[in-house]
Parts: C-alpha cells; structure tokens; sequence
C-alpha cells in the first residue's frame, strides 16, 4: 500500500524554482493511498481507494512512504495492525493502533478483519509535523470494505465518515516515539541479530538546516532574503561532475575528498540553541567530502539533530548497507553517558532512521559492501539543499571482498 504526495504543478519545476531563489518548495496539493487522494479534495471524490476484505481473513499490508518531503502517520478506523517487518527485515511482531513511517521507509502490518461488516471503515494518512516551514496539512483517505454484497461495475457511493479516532495528531511526538521504541529484531536462531558489540570508529556529526547570505546580485527568497541549505557537520554536500565510484575505481582522487569531519567543527548546544540569534553553522561550507573505511570496519555513526531555523524529524537513509539502530534519545547526545544505554541485543535493523525531532539517534554498520555510498537526508528538500554525505567502504584482501569493475558498456556520464 503505497502513500505519497501529488503536486499538480511540475515537480522538477517546483525543485528548480527552490534551487533558484534559495526559498522553500512549494507544498503538494495532496496526499494519496495508492496514488489515490480520496474524497476530502476539491472534486476528488471518483479518485478514492476501496479495499475489499472478506471477515474473519487477516491481510498484509505492505505499506511504503513515498512521499518526497514528509513522514506520515497511517490508522484504519476499529482495526488494530500488527507490525512484522521493516525495511524488508522481520521484526518481534506487535500491535499498534497506528504507524509513524519515514520517507523511503517501508512496514509490513498484518490487519484482521474481525469487526462486524456494517459498512466500511475509513484507513487515513496525514503528515507528522514536526517543522516551521509551511507544509500539506491535508489527510488522504481511503476505506476498508468488508465483502458482503457484490459490487456492481461502479462503485458504492461513499457512506457518511470521519477520520479514525485512532490515527494520531500530526504533531504526536509521543506516539511517534513510542512507536519507534517497540520496533525489535528478531534476534533468533534463524535470524540472528549480528549488531556490532564493539566498534573500531565513531562518527558523530550534526545534521540540520542553515542558512546562506544571499550571494550579490541576486535575489533571495529563504528566511530574511537569505538561501536555504542544509549540512552534516557544516558541509552541504556538492555532487560532483563526474562519478564519485568511478574516480575512486579508478583511483584518481579527484573530485571529493575522503576527509569528511568526523565530529562537528564546533561543540555547543546543538539542541538548545536560539534557532536563528546564534549563528554558529548557519554559512555551511560548500564540500564533496566524504568519510572512508577499511573492509569490515564497525562503523557507529551518531545522527544528532539541530535547532538551527528549527529541529526537526530527519529520516536519513544510508546506500548499500542495513543498520542497526542502537540508541535514541532527545536532546544532545553524551559520548560518555548515552552509549551504556544502548540496545546491543535485538535493536531494530533498517536502511532508513528517522532522527528525533531535537535527538538523536546512532546507527552502527557492518562496512561489509566495497564502493562508494550515499548517505542522505530522504526529505526531498533537505537532500537537495545539501544534507548529505558518503562513505567509502575501500576493497578488502579477498576476491569477494573486492569492488567489481564497472561494465563494459557503462555510458559516460
């Protein structure tokens, strides 16, 4: 099941305008389940998904983010949906009146149909809110239909409804929380956990918003006629002209760096800050650095949100690797207090973390894939604006453990 956002303007058209001037992108003009928006939108009301379900059959429900700039909560009204996997990775089931899911992120529920089939049930999504900035405040719809008349060629007409009671205000940080600290791996025979206990190299860097001075001559749309970037540990991440795999295939070192700062250039109160009067970290440097590793490295890398502009909710996705999730918490993380705290037996595995708003959240990576890899923020906005980096995972001893060449008929870039 999949939700995500419609623009009916051209979205590379709304990304390009954002590039232009600096300022934030328009917002969509609707949500969707299933590239459907429901009945809730200006003459929207043919354009409405309804499920078929038999009574007493429980369903999965693969249920995918991808939406470009938002997390979203997702409930169907009288059901409850039992969570078995994220991220293509099984997890301890549980069940749960809704779910909070991330851009890029995927959760696979199972839903019964165990209530008493006199109508059908309303099945929301809606954004979690956790930013300033304007945004789609709207609700997508769609509705569970339990099967117990035939349906003709059209559709039933739609009953009267509300929004479940059990779908979350978009700005409950709480059961997003809680939500997230039930998510469990398996940790079982058949699908051991191999979390790292030990690690051999620690990152921490802040991630976040800022803001740029308006370059001269120029006009400036972002927060006081300034630009919109963002940053990981000061540097907003410039894609460069020619691939960073190949130049690092081929060894020619040119193009990035392999020297990205592997705790953050100043140490302050990251979390705690006046979001605009201190400007410390609000003119990024403008970089292609990344950070490299040996095969098989224990990597833990520490993703500790910002205020500058305002905190917010950051799902960040890292290329060619799952990780293990060891530790959340909000507010700045400590080095010497908040690692005994972690979950080094069954913490969840993903491929995308969503930052607390204002916290933190620290991922450890078996470095086990050689290349070139993209880590990034999954907020459409935030990536472009550069809240990105990317790790170099070197070639190990072994055969296998080594990068393939490219093919032979790679086009050029």
């Amino acid at each position: 099941m999949n939700t995500g956002e419609w623009w009916n303007a051209d979205v590379d058209a709304v990304e390009n305008e954002m590039m232009l001037y600096g300022g934030g992108p328009n917002v969509s003009d609707a949500y969707t389940i299933n590239g459907l928006p429901g009945p809730l939108y200006p003459c929207s009301i043919k354009d409405t998904l309804i499920q078929t379900v038999e009574r007493g059959k429980t369903y999965l429900l693969r249920i995918i983010n991808a939406a470009l700039n938002d997390e979203l909560f997702f409930a169907v009204a009288n059901h409850t949906l039992t969570v078995v996997e994220i991220d293509s990775v099984y997890t301890k089931p549980f069940t749960t009146s809704a779910i909070m899911i991330a851009p890029g992120q995927t959760t696979n529920v199972l839903l019964t149909a165990n209530q008493i089939p006199d109508g059908m049930f309303v099945m929301a999504a809606r954004p979690y809110l956790t930013s300033v900035f304007p945004f789609d405040s709207s609700t997508t719809i769609g509705f569970l239909k339990y099967n117990t008349t035939k349906l003709g060629r059209e559709k039933p007409p739609l009953p009267p409804y509300s929004l479940p009671s059990n779908l979350p205000s978009m700005e409950d940080t709480a059961f997003a929380t809680n939500f997230s600290n039930q998510l469990r791996s398996l940790a079982s025979t058949d699908y051991p956990c191999n979390v790292p206990k030990e690690i051999e190299k620690r990152v921490i860097t802040t991630i976040g918003l800022s803001l740029q001075d308006c370059p001269v001559n120029e006009t400036c749309k972002g927060y006081r006629n300034k630009r919109f970037y963002a940053s990981m540990n000061n540097q907003s991440f410039i894609r460069p002209s020619r691939s960073v795999l190949e130049s690092h295939y081929l060894k020619l070192n040119t193009g990035y760096a392999s020297d990205f700062p592997e705790k953050p250039p100043n140490v302050f109160n990251y979390t705690g800050v006046d979001p605009v009067a201190e400007n410390i970290n609000m003119n990024p440097e403008f970089s292609t650095r990344l950070l490299e590793v040996p095969f098989g490295t224990k990597l833990e890398i520490v993703l500790q949100d910002t205020n500058f502009l305002n905190p917010e909710n950051h799902p960040i996705h890292v290329h060619g690797h799952n990780f293990f999730i060891v530790g959340r918490g909000f507010g700045n993380f400590d080095v010497y207090k908040d690692p005994a705290g972690y979950n080094l037996v069954d913490p969840p595995e993903r491929n995308t973390v969503a930052v607390p708003v204002g916290g933190w959240a620290a991922i450890r990576i078996n470095a086990d894939n050689p290349g070139v890899w993209f880590i990034h923020c999954h907020l459409e906005e935030h990536t472009s604006w550069g809240l990105a980096t990317g790790f170099i995972v070197k070639s190990g001893s072994e055969s296998s453990q080594c990068l393939l060449p490219p093919p032979s008929d790679l086009p050029p870039c």
